[in-house]
């Protein structure tokens, strides 16, 4: 009973559709989905990927993933790893797979010199909360979580004055 965690290719695209709807489910979310796996496949793995994935494997079969993409700190003055998703599918959680997919993240920062491997969770996630604790994560309370999508995106968007 091992866990192993591998890079994620273009044949993984299904399965990380399933995943990220997985996911949703287990959030509350799953109304939010709009992903495809021909976004998955240009953004992941087209000419310019703007994302990146790992998928976690417990005896051959995958059970989890982290997607995840750089940001970066200006304050730090370095990249850092920004992870969109971590998921792991009830039935294998306890077996390390969660673990081992953000030590491969933290890995991929401390060879990098990133700054920082840094998510969001949600509030109500008691279980995940308690599991990123157990890791050493910090919570950063005094930040608040800003979005600007849909409709509101489109009018800010449109109301761009043209710069010289």
């Amino acid at each position: 009973m091992s866990v192993t965690v591998r890079v994620a290719t273009v044949a993984d695209a299904p399965l990380i559709l399933t995943f990220i709807r997985e996911l949703a489910e287990y959030e509350r979310l799953l109304h939010e989905v709009e992903a495809t796996e021909a976004d998955i496949r240009r953004d992941l793995f087209g000419e310019n990927p703007r994302s990146f994935c790992e998928i976690a494997e417990h005896d051959g079969q995958p059970v989890g993933f982290a997607l995840w993409f750089y940001n970066y700190s200006t304050f730090r003055g370095r990249a850092g790893i920004y992870l969109e998703d971590l998921f792991v599918r009830p039935e294998a959680r306890g077996e390390g797979a969660g673990k081992a997919l953000l030590a491969r993240l933290a890995r991929r920062c401390v060879d990098a010199e990133l700054g920082r491997l840094e998510w969001a969770v949600l509030n109500w996630n008691t279980p995940s909360i308690e599991f990123y604790d157990s890791l050493g994560a910090s919570a950063k309370t005094e930040w608040t979580v800003r979005r600007l999508d849909g409709e509101a995106l489109a009018r800010l968007a449109e109301s761009e004055v043209a710069t010289a």
